[in-house]
């Protein structure tokens, strides 16, 4: 039998099952709860664009601007070309996979997607405009201008300085965003803010 760890598939699946199992345990039925499994998956698609978000910000960018300027290294060229588009790939599908999950878990929680667009709820409706702006900045800003850094569009010299400009300022701006947005998802979850 193969290590399911081995493979981002198996370790995914491994990682369901023993979900299932750990719920199961705990509340001896197997019943499922669609508001809960869908909060769940919203949670966990948001832990993928947001641990991906800071990567970036806190690992990737830095690292591309200390491989550029290190003249007896290897370049950026491998994290352009092997990890930035499989990161970018994963980051904006995550992103919008946690608007829809988020949206529909406004839905069967009984909040209302309508209501929290008009602040109905305060704090789940700030975390949803700004989680909004973030998904927009995703596809809008930094994947377009990232197509241009990365050489899958064509683009002048200019051109790719200008979207790397964008691209970052878009992802930093994310990351701004990110602090007060999941301030207010977990406050709604939570009984109110913590200051």
């Amino acid at each position: 039998m193969k290590n399911p760890l081995t493979s981002i598939n198996g370790t995914l699946i491994s990682g369901l099952i023993l979900a299932i199992v750990l719920g199961w345990l705990v509340d001896m039925k197997f019943a499922i709860n669609l508001p809960s499994l869908i909060v769940w998956a919203h949670v966990f698609v948001g832990i993928i664009w947001i641990g991906l978000l800071y990567y970036f910000n806190f690992v990737q960018i830095p690292a591309v601007a200390a491989a550029a300027a290190d003249t007896d290294g290897p370049g950026p060229a491998a994290i352009n070309k092997y990890i930035a588009p499989r990161a970018l790939l994963w980051f904006r599908w995550a992103a919008l996979l946690t608007w829809l999950t988020g949206a529909a878990a406004l839905e069967t929680m009984g909040i209302g997607f309508v209501n929290a667009f008009t602040l109905a709820s305060p704090n789940i409706g700030i975390g949803v405009w700004l989680g909004t702006i973030m998904l927009l900045n995703v596809w809008g800003l930094i994947w377009p201008n990232q197509k241009k850094v990365l050489g899958m569009v064509e683009a002048t010299d200019e051109e790719k300085a200008k979207a790397k400009k964008v691209a970052m300022l878009a992802s930093r701006t994310n990351t701004l965003l990110s602090i007060p947005m999941l301030m207010s998802m977990v406050a709604f979850g939570h009984g109110g803010l913590a200051f």
